[in-house]
């Protein structure tokens, strides 16, 4: 895949503004590279006036919607965020309430499959909340107080059962790498049982 294509997907499936650099480190190219890529998507967006934009703000970058755009989308938008949840959002928001904070990689591994866009939809529904974590060196994801709020909770501790779920020891050597094969997959059923 060349370095255009990276970015473009990187820019696409970032819920945040990713630096030049953090750009360049992703997708292994260079820095100056990487500007030019940005420079050459931002004017082909802007040519064939598409539905998107890349936007920027100082040294970071975003793709976003067109401003003409915002009213349609603000149509879908309202509806996902009053319909109902669907089950893998359940499920991904279940496990964050139990097990965060916790990155995408660690949520992935357990459940499996790809949750970009279940997590930019319990964002955009302010039920999670990403922040840095120095320590993982990684985005991680954690339950809001709406969240909170929305159950009628006052702490995560209030979740049933929350002091098993939260501290499952086979859960642990799954997020630690201890396990593989068919171990792995018992554990992973045995916490989909377990939560759902």
């Amino acid at each position: 895949m060349d370095l255009k294509n990276k970015i473009e997907s990187l820019l696409f499936i970032s819920h945040k503004p990713l630096s030049v650099g953090e750009l360049a480190k992703l997708s292994d190219g260079e820095r100056s590279a990487v500007e030019s890529v940005i420079a050459e998507l931002t004017a082909e967006y802007q040519d064939r006036s598409a539905g998107l934009e890349i936007i920027n703000l100082e040294d970071k970058y975003q793709m976003a919607v067109r401003p003409e755009n915002s009213q349609v989308v603000s149509k879908l938008l309202n509806t996902e965020m009053s319909g109902e949840l669907t089950r893998p959002s359940l499920e991904t928001l279940t496990i964050v309430a139990y097990r965060g904070p916790l990155s995408k990689a660690e949520l992935e591994l357990i459940r499996g499959i790809n949750c970009s866009l279940i997590l930019r939809n319990l964002l955009i529904r302010g039920l999670i909340e990403a922040r840095d974590d120095k320590e993982k060196g990684a985005i991680v994801y954690q339950i809001t107080f709406e969240f909170l709020k929305h159950l009628g909770l006052g702490s995560v501790v209030e979740l049933p059962e929350f002091e098993k779920l939260n501290r499952n020891n086979n859960l642990e050597k799954l997020l630690q790498g201890l396990v593989s094969g068919t171990a792995e997959q018992e554990i992973k059923e045995e916490i989909k049982d377990s939560l759902f």
